[in-house]
């Protein structure tokens, strides 16, 4: 009862009605419920009844207008502290004034409704004005962030409010759409008539976290069941429509990677030149010197590591940790230094920027990981150890999923190959997508780690059925993707 206390004004607010509407369908809904139980146990309300519920009744229920209004008029934040003063406040109160007791301890569930204050981060809400509610944007607006699909059905309810632009007929001046690709021709149709000019971006064929064998709407030139925006756009004499395949994330020599996932691009270069990003080691010696110092070429490495003890899983594996673990400590114990080129906005190379291990200034130099949750808790223990006893500074490594990496970046990434210890290809370990986002997240280096056995693996597996890429049919042969995959790594 208390934490629905808590959670109703929020829940309110995301239903995006009017306040007192959802005031009275509550009250009729409760009213029917109440009068239908009651039948059914042989009971009725009578005459009696409804005189003595009269004044309090109209008094809950200009209360539950009054509370609901106001949260429909406010922040999300606020909607939940309007909620949790319920249960905090008026509770209390009443229990006081009608001498029943309250259980002190029941107030506690209260504060789950207090995370909605923390909902908007204090950078944000200092920077802009955040909202719910088109009628509630600032009239003194300048820039607006919102998504295209509530542009597209909507716009007009924002020209009645805000005015048209200068031109004195669009909405704005100008429109940019983030990640155009993936709209659909009749979504994007529906905002770029929002303004004279309508600037469209986004990733060619989308790279991570999408695959683009399983976008239908990726806009390949071979193959497009949906076409999407820009290809519809080249014959229009009004746009200037560009492919820019250059991505910022990996080193030159980490291209052939990329390359091998998106096959189906006819060009695809990066914005480091060679050298502009390297890693420098020092005081390493045996087995982890030949590992990092082949990682620092910034070649994508792989180790396969033979007579292991057994894992607990095939995806689930303490004794393969153990190994990365002995090679990040000493890689950590003797410190080491990343050097990357500051560009010019004209994209000429002006100064060397140099990030040591024992001040990474806010980067994250090492993320570790791994596919399951099991062994990312196994790698998050690692993490721990490694931060003590190197005294580093929080975030400085991190362990996780590589789902909830997605779209991060770090220095290094040092993983474990989805497929390492496996004994078939299945539709989790074989998902395309999840490599990608474990093979691009690096700025400097990638260490990919495996038992040994990927070989003969991919040499018995069978064919799966699937859409290869940049083609239709069903044609996927997984382990030819991933042979290709692999054979751009330094072994």
């Amino acid at each position: 009862m208390v934490v629905a206390f808590s959670l109703s004004s929020t829940l309110v607010k995301r239903a995006h009605s009017p306040g007192v509407l959802l005031a009275f369908w509550r009250m009729v809904t409760v009213s029917v419920v109440w009068n239908v139980y009651l039948r059914s146990t042989g009971r009725r309300v009578t005459l009696r009844h409804v005189r003595q519920a009269f004044v309090p009744g109209v008094f809950f229920g200009l209360n539950l207008a009054i509370v609901f209004a106001g949260a429909t008029h406010n922040s999300a934040a606020n909607a939940a502290l309007i909620g949790s003063l319920s249960p905090f406040f008026i509770v209390p109160i009443g229990a006081r004034l009608f001498g029943e007791f309250i259980n002190p301890r029941a107030l506690v569930f209260a504060l789950v409704a207090f995370g909605g204050v923390g909902e908007v981060p204090k950078s944000i809400s200092d920077a802009a004005t955040v909202v719910s509610d088109m009628k509630v944007i600032p009239i003194d607006s300048e820039v607006i962030v919102a998504t295209s699909h509530m542009f597209g059905n909507t716009w007009y309810r924002l020209r009645d409010l805000l005015g048209s632009a200068n031109d004195g007929e669009h909405l704005f001046d100008v429109l940019f759409v983030d990640e155009a690709w993936q709209l659909p021709l009749h979504r994007y149709r529906a905002v770029d008539r929002l303004a004279p000019i309508a600037v469209g971006v986004g990733d060619v064929g989308q790279l991570p976290p999408l695959d683009p064998g399983q976008n239908p709407w990726r806009g390949d030139r071979g193959y497009r069941p949906y076409r999407a925006w820009p290809t519809e756009y080249d014959r229009d004499a009004r746009t200037w429509a560009r492919e820019l395949p250059a991505v910022w994330r990996p080193t030159a020599a980490q291209l052939p990677l990329w390359r091998a996932f998106y096959g189906d691009w006819d060009m695809l270069n990066c914005v480091a030149g060679p050298g502009d990003r390297r890693i420098e080691t020092k005081g390493l010696s045996g087995g982890a010197a030949a590992v990092w110092d082949q990682v620092a070429t910034g070649v994508p490495t792989l180790v396969e590591i033979q007579g292991l003890d057994d894992p607990d899983a095939a995806d689930i594996d303490p004794p393969l940790l153990a190994v990365v673990e002995q090679w990040l400590d000493e890689l950590l114990e003797n410190g080491f230094a990343l050097h990357e080129k500051s560009y010019h906005e004209s994209g000429t190379p002006i100064r060397d920027v140099v990030v040591h291990s024992g001040d990474p200034q806010g980067r994250t130099l090492i993320a570790v990981l791994a596919t399951r949750n099991q062994a990312v808790d196994d790698a998050q223990d690692m993490v721990d150890r490694l931060m003590k006893r190197h005294d580093l500074v929080e975030g400085a490594i991190v362990a996780s999923t590589v789902d909830s990496w997605q779209g991060q970046t770090n220095a290094l990434t040092v993983a474990i190959h989805p497929l390492s210890g496996a004994s078939t290809l299945d539709e989790f370990n074989s998902a395309f997508g999840r490599l990608a986002v474990t093979c691009t997240r690096a700025t400097h280096g990638l260490l990919m780690v495996s038992r040994a056995g990927l070989d003969d693996l991919l040499a018995t597996a069978p064919a799966r059925p699937g859409t290869p890429m940049g083609e239709p049919g069903t044609r996927q042969l997984p382990h030819q993707t991933h042979n290709r995959i692999l054979s751009t790594f330094a072994h």
